[in-house]
């Protein structure tokens, strides 16, 4: 059997953290990740058939049963994920009962994934029926992204318009444009569901005066939906205070959008 450490997956949950730490998106505990793995890739480095423990997810994920996840630990800091990945971070499979996780690698000092994995699973549950090779789904607290929800108002057609219009590449990137809830208790699942019902539209949802989720299909794509959305915010930021001389007009948006065949939300746009 293979040495889990060289694992592909265990390397990008590293690499992934490591990077978001450093960009500031996640400071102290802030943030998590969980990443669907193919139970062949799994088997490879790890006994399926071995459980060091079971912990209860305190959520129904019944349409999960089965799935093995590799997730980050609850009170662990993303830039010690790099040099300790088996305390930081779990490999996890839903149990039959759906409610339970059975612990498969990690947390070696007693711990367990991330308070927000109701939430997690639920936006997983939600992006699978949407496109069943969605796999990832990522909580940050990108800094502009979070300056930006203080001054600006937090309606979903125009916080993604705004965003658009600061970069270029936006309404290629994300043409399915950003979802935003208003503040809400963290780590529940009334969060968690709210953000899962703006899964089955969106593959980001804006968490008001907290941060972002996103989804998608592998850790880069999922990683640069975020970016992308910072990106526009500090362009927002740096600029929100001074007079607007030019932008991206809805026009050219349109051009940009079909001229590369992406399916963009036309009722966010003002035409």
């Amino acid at each position: 059997m293979k040495d889990i450490m060289t694992a592909p997956f265990v390397e990008e949950m590293k690499k992934t953290t490591a990077n978001m730490y450093r960009l500031g998106w996640d400071e102290r505990n802030g943030g998590n990740i969980s990443y669907m793995l193919e139970e062949d890739e799994v088997k490879e480095y790890l006994d399926l058939d071995k459980v060091i423990r079971t912990i209860s997810t305190g959520f129904d994920a019944t349409d999960l049963i089965g799935k093995i996840f590799i997730v980050t630990g609850t009170g662990k800091y993303f830039k010690n994920v790099e040099s300790d990945p088996e305390t930081n971070l779990g490999i996890i499979r839903i149990a039959k009962d759906g409610t339970t996780a059975e612990l498969l690698w990690g947390y070696k000092d007693g711990g367990k994934f991330t308070s927000e994995l109701p939430a997690h699973l639920m936006s997983h549950m939600a992006r699978l029926k949407v496109d069943p090779e969605n796999r990832v789904v990522m909580h940050s607290h990108p800094t502009h992204t979070l300056a930006m929800n203080y001054v600006h108002e937090l309606d979903e057609k125009k916080f993604t318009h705004t965003l658009w219009e600061m970069c270029t590449e936006c309404i290629v990137v994300f043409p399915d444009g950003v979802g935003v809830l208003p503040w809400m208790l963290c780590g529940t699942n009334e969060i968690g569901e709210a953000t899962a019902k703006k899964m089955e539209y969106f593959r980001l949802v804006v968490w008001g005066m907290h941060g972002i989720y996103g989804a998608g299909k592998t850790m880069d794509e999922t990683f640069g939906l975020i970016e992308t959305v910072e990106k526009a915010a500090e362009i927002f930021m740096l600029t929100a205070h001074l007079p607007r001389i030019n932008t991206i007009k809805d026009e050219e948006m349109v051009e940009l959008a079909e001229f590369f065949g992406v399916n963009y939300r036309k009722d966010f746009l003002n035409i």
